[in-house]
């Protein structure tokens, strides 16, 4: 059976929906746009960000990336891909992208295949940064029904950004998480046992071990909330939350947001797996009007 074969077009499709409204509903919290004690009450209180529209940013931007080279050729072809996350921002560099993104993508424009030698180099040893599991969880849908064709072709679009082995652990971890999620079966032991050995994975352990009962702001603070921009900061506390509402969208992205830090990337994270099943056909309509349009057939 080919990758393309086995390929979830629609559950990718859901999965893209809820990851970038994730992101954009994510990005109203950060302090540019309201001060963090302003931003736990309206949280806490259940308050929808008033502004009319909610602008993704790079997590959205580099997922649609990941789709089209999957639109493409069915499977990731990465230095296909290292050029279409290179021209995403060429055309919006704005979009919220980390230091090590506005150093790599402009050298890959050029020259899409120097991503084997540059990536390796960010950071001393690869970026561990959480930017290769924001983007995945639509592959992992895409994927669903093998789940060791999720994990090694979520490693190949890792790679392209993330050399680092927990980068790549990362995004692993969100995209078998979305295509446990499009099967049914998204749990965080079974996620856990399915993640490469290392910092990531014992983050997913922990977070198996923090009752569901547990304040979202509390979880945060045991596992973390993305303030360090690492994948073992970020992943565990996103897919605790979308364990924990994995049949709610709406609910999974305000219990992510109480945890703020890095908080459209871990409503990016959220949203993207429990998105993978629920798509946002329950989604309230003002959510959905404020949300920056996709465009395309993935809208």
């Amino acid at each position: 059976m080919t990758a393309i074969r086995i390929a979830d077009r629609a559950a990718a499709r859901r999965s893209i929906q809820g990851l970038s409204l994730g992101d954009a509903f994510g990005e109203r919290w950060f302090p540019l746009f309201r001060e963090p004690v302003r931003a736990a009450a309206e949280i806490r209180s259940r308050t929808l960000p008033a502004e009319p529209d909610w602008h993704w940013t790079d997590d959205t931007a580099m997922a649609l990336a990941v789709l089209r080279v999957l639109d493409e050729h069915g499977e990731i072809d990465q230095d296909r891909l290292a050029a279409c996350f290179a021209l995403a921002h060429d055309a919006d560099a704005g979009r919220g992208y980390g230091h090590g993104m506005h150093v790599l993508l402009p050298a890959l424009l050029p020259a899409p295949g120097d991503w084997r030698t540059l990536a390796p180099t960010l950071f001393e040893g690869g970026s561990l940064g959480n930017g290769a599991a924001m983007r995945v969880a639509p592959l992992g849908a895409w994927f669903a029904a093998d789940l060791d064709l999720v994990a090694r072709q979520a490693r190949l679009s890792a790679e392209v950004t993330h050399a680092h082995p927990e980068g790549v652990a990362g995004a692993v971890a969100v995209a078998v998480a979305a295509a446990l999620s499009v099967r049914g079966e998204l749990g965080l032991a079974r996620l856990a046992a399915l993640t490469p050995e290392g910092e990531v994975r014992d983050g997913l352990l922990r977070a198996a071990e923090v009752p569901f009962d547990t304040a979202p702001w509390r979880a945060a603070d045991l596992l973390g909330n993305g303030q360090r921009i690492r994948a073992a900061d970020t992943v565990p506390f996103a897919v605790w939350t979308a364990v924990r509402h994995a049949g709610d969208l709406v609910e999974a992205l305000w219990a992510t947001a109480e945890g703020l830090g890095d908080v459209d990337t871990t409503c990016a994270i959220t949203g993207g797996i429990v998105g993978a099943a629920t798509g946002v056909d329950r989604v309230p309509a003002a959510w959905l009007r404020r949300r920056e349009p996709l465009g395309g057939s993935w809208d």
